[in-house]
């Protein structure tokens, strides 16, 4: 049975990402900050009061696991503050780069001793990430953040390698959840995506970025 280990879970792509490993019988470690009643009806393990912004999160989780073998790391928690060149938040920038950037870094950080040879560790990141892709701007703290995590993922790709841990960077479409205003496709159409890509993942094809539907995208 493999271990998965999902942040962010209590709604969107992380419950669905939940649910849909759980059908298929993973052993599902849920992590939120607090569960919703969606994800408390699953029926998977759950572990509340991991914020991945802060220290104290991440070492919580790192207590609450022990010892126990990870096969697969999925960072999915994020958050996104909209902004433009006009109307700029510099808080909201700095909240979301604890959370889409220093999040995912803190996380694997806390949880390497539990990889192991053949783990696989993912970052939900995004193709508004991609510094080739960018056609309109704006989105400064989105888009900066999600091409730092980018490098977060490049980076554990080469340090993890020779533990024979594999990494992969994954945008997973635009989803229609409440963090973008119900505008995209399902929930589950991308966990869907992101799992099938996870599942492909080799030490091969470490360190790469890929769109949910199953194409590489630029950096």
């Amino acid at each position: 049975m493999t271990t998965i280990v999902i942040t962010g879970c209590n709604r969107g792509i992380g419950l669905e990402l939940c649910r849909q490993s759980k059908s298929r019988g993973d052993d599902v470690v849920a992590v939120c900050r607090s569960a919703s009643a969606a994800l408390q009806e699953l029926d998977v393990e759950i572990i509340e009061g991991i914020d991945v912004a802060e220290a104290a999160g991440a070492t919580g989780l790192k207590a609450a696991l022990k010892t126990r073998p990870i096969d697969v790391l999925i960072n999915n928690a994020g958050v996104l503050r909209s902004d433009r060149f006009d109307k700029l938040n510099f808080d909201d920038m700095l909240l979301q780069y604890e959370v889409n950037t220093i999040g995912p870094l803190r996380i694997s950080h806390a949880l390497s001793d539990n990889l192991h040879e053949g783990s696989k560790v993912a970052i939900v990141t995004s193709r508004v990430g991609s510094i080739e892709d960018n056609g309109s701007g704006n989105n400064y703290g989105y888009r900066c953040s999600k091409a730092a995590a980018n490098m977060v993922g490049m980076n554990l790709h080469h340090d993890l390698s020779d533990k024979g841990v594999s990494v992969i960077l994954l945008h997973p479409g635009l989803v229609a959840t409440d963090m973008t205003g119900g505008t995209g496709v399902s929930a589950q159409q991308a966990a869907t995506g992101l799992l099938a890509r996870i599942d492909e993942l080799t030490p091969e094809t470490s360190g790469t970025f890929w769109h949910a539907e199953g194409y590489q995208l630029p950096w």
